[in-house]
């Protein structure tokens, strides 16, 4: 029967005709059946689809997918609008997208000028299909003035094609439909329409809908936003962190074949089932759970990607376990377990983790620690932006271990925060850290770490956590200096031009750099080299703030990929060449000469990290004065001999090596009043005046 129509709505669906269209085996056959009425002939008409397929009834079968059909008011052409109804013949017709009160049956000219008119030239476009308006009691009753749903009335509305939702205004529907293409969601992501049905009902009731990113499909339950009512809960809005994570191994995985990867908080599986899926062979990825619910949901995902899932015992390390790609042969395998995270990571080593529960990582990271390999790859999402934001400074404290109010700066400074949590648990496991990776976004925090093993390394991550001293008048910082006193740290002179006491120290927070270069040159490639649109621009914005230069000339792909030296060891790339040795192409640490080689590097090139936090240029800016573009104040600061460069924490942003005196001094030069005409224009009006 007619997709999303009630029984007032077929009713009023047309007269009787018949059409036969012949679609492979099936053959579709309209029929007018006439329903109950007194009256004899005059009885309203119902329209029915009768599908001649053979159907299962099993009780113990799993569920089969059945796509659901577009509703009426979607078209791609008017003629499809037309076939609703049989203008041919003879007789007065309903409109199949009006109720009978609204528009009465009338003859078939009179009905073609009504569906033209009204039906189709108001209609809102995506690819391809037209949403017609609709007039059908689709939406519920809106209520009279005096609050009575049976005298109220049916509004217009049009129905999205994506997600079948309906919508009253056409520039509703519109925005509607720009923020599925902002989150990748269009009409060929679904199968037929927006979701794809499950005859057996789910726990609430309703429905699976299927979801589709980067090539994998996953099925959702309708709650699923709902992180409350719903134990797989998935984020739409967490793209670009999953887009992220994937760039990050996908880099791994050059270097050391297989990977060993966690995905500890699995939810819907969407972030495990795309390792495998792109990256085959070259990972093995394990994905777990603590709910019953999201285990039978990740196993029932792998089954619809064509993945197998593996509850047995991993194969050694050294052994192939590549398959050939026959078809009906699994393209990858992944072992799902119901477990909780603690216990898996304590339990066995892994090459990658990554945490991702609801809220905060920290009760997670010493497991984390405990068994990840040597140079292997830690990456943290945190979502608990109201303590991470400094909205709640009493969870923080609990939490991370720092005090912190809230500034210009307070995207990078949760990243910092973060970051130095993260460091301190690899202390405790007598472990360092190398930051290659700190992102902060709206919705969440990403840092990802490469630890390093020894108490060497552990010590020298220790060193980079700090006070920070902040003035809350000017909002000037500056890292303490380890045994400096609090006395005249800041530039700025605020405390002595103003009573009382100005700076409050902040922290500990990281005071390193948040970057890796060549990291995220190799993560851009990657990026390249899956079709990850979306992240290229943020990536390419991070490999400047690393290098705090404005420079657009970058060169990504395999010829911008050579070997790299990233904590003391070679990173295999694709233009290693075979005079390199077996050992510094195995992901081992080199021997000691070489090392002491590359820690003199690094003492030598430490200069060369990007400064700390960033300057807001509307917080700054100068009361009565046009400040330059943004673009042409990097310019002039470089022109002033000082590293620049924009961040993707602000967009307003200027991470820059200069003191905030120095950069107020550059911003005021080039700023212009903003009453220079209509003071020239008062002085010539007061000369007229006065002559």
């Amino acid at each position: 029967m007619i997709v999303g129509a009630t029984g007032a709505q077929r009713r009023r669906a047309g007269e009787a005709w018949r059409l036969g269209v012949c679609q492979g085996d099936r053959r579709k056959t309209w029929s007018a059946t006439q329903v109950g009425g007194g009256d004899g002939g005059d009885g309203p008409f119902v329209a029915e689809e009768t599908l001649k397929s053979e159907t299962a009834t099993d009780a113990d079968a799993k569920p089969s997918i059945t796509t659901a059909e577009r509703h009426l008011s979607i078209q791609t052409k008017l003629e499809g609008l037309e076939m609703l109804v049989d203008l041919s013949g003879a007789g007065r017709k309903s409109c199949p997208l009006c109720p009978e009160e609204k528009f009465k049956a009338c003859y078939s000219h009179k009905l073609r000028r009504h569906l033209q008119n009204l039906h189709w030239k108001v209609y809102a476009e995506f690819e391809g299909y037209r949403m017609c308006i609709c007039h059908l009691p689709c939406r519920n009753v809106k209520p009279s003035l005096s609050g009575d749903h049976a005298s109220g009335r049916h509004v217009a509305h049009y129905h999205c094609v994506v997600c079948s939702v309906t919508i009253a205004r056409k520039t509703d529907m519109i925005s509607h439909l720009k923020r599925h293409v902002n989150k990748g969601e269009t009409e060929a992501s679904y199968s037929g329409t927006s979701d794809v049905l499950f005859e057996e009902p789910s726990p609430s009731g309703q429905a699976y809908e299927i979801m589709k990113e980067l090539g994998t499909n996953v099925q959702l339950l309708p709650n699923h936003t709902t992180p409350q009512k719903s134990d797989t809960y998935f984020n739409r809005k967490m793209k670009t962190n999953r887009q992220l994570v994937f760039c990050s191994l996908a880099v791994l995985a050059e270097e050391r074949n297989p990977v060993e990867c966690l995905d500890a908080f699995g939810a819907t599986g969407i972030m495990g089932l795309q390792w495998a899926k792109h990256l085959l062979n070259a990972v093995r990825v394990t994905i777990t759970d603590i709910s019953e619910t999201c285990v039978k949901m990740i196993k029932e995902n792998c089954k619809l990607n064509n993945i197998r899932v593996d509850g047995g015992m991993r194969v050694p390390r050294g052994s192939d376990g590549a398959s050939g790609e026959v078809e009906g042969v699994p393209i990858a395998t992944v072992e799902v377990a119901k477990m909780d995270a603690n216990v898996i990571m304590h339990l066995r080593p892994f090459d990658y983790i990554h945490l991702d529960p609801f809220g905060t990582a920290v009760n997670y990271l010493d497991a984390a620690f405990r068994n990840v390999r040597n140079l292997g790859i830690i990456s943290v999402t945190s979502t608990d932006t109201g303590s991470l934001y400094a909205k709640s400074p009493n969870v923080t404290l609990r939490h991370y271990g720092c005090h912190i109010v809230r500034t210009e700066y307070y995207r990078e400074l949760a990243a910092r925060m973060v970051v130095a949590t993260v460091a301190r648990a690899a202390a405790r496991c007598n472990k360092g850290i190398e930051v290659l990776l700190a992102v902060a976004l709206e919705h969440f925090v990403l840092v990802v770490v490469r630890v390093l093993r020894g108490p060497v390394q552990a010590d020298e991550s220790a060193k980079k956590l700090r006070k920070l001293m902040h003035c809350q008048w000017c909002e000037e910082r500056v890292f303490l200096k380890l045994g400096n006193m609090v006395d005249d740290t800041l530039p700025c002179n605020c405390h002595g031009s103003l009573p009382g006491k100005t700076a409050v120290q902040l922290g500990p927070l990281w005071s390193g750099p948040l970057f890796n270069t060549g990291f995220l040159r190799r993560m851009l490639s990657a990026a390249v080299k899956h079709s990850m649109d979306d992240i290229q621009p943020l990536v390419k914005t991070l490999i400047y703030e690393s290098e705090c230069t404005t420079l657009k000339s970058l060169v990504h792909g395999p010829s911008a990929l050579t070997n790299q030296v990233e904590c003391g060891v070679v990173i295999k790339t694709l233009n290693t060449g075979e005079e390199s040795g077996a050992a510094d192409q195995s992901g081992k640490r080199k021997i000691a000469d070489e090392s002491g080689n590359f820690v003199k590097k690094l003492k030598s090139d430490a200069a060369l990290d990007h400064p700390p936090f960033y300057y807001s240029i509307h917080r700054h800016s100068i009361r009565g004065m046009n400040m330059p573009k943004l673009n042409k104040f990097l310019q002039y600061l470089t022109e002033a001999g000082f590293r620049v460069s924009r961040t993707h924490f602000d967009p307003t942003g200027v991470r820059t090596d200069a003191t905030l005196l120095q950069f107020k001094s550059v911003l005021t030069k080039y700023s212009v009043p903003t009453c220079t005409n209509a003071s020239a224009t008062q002085t010539s009006v007061s000369v007229e005046k006065t002559v």
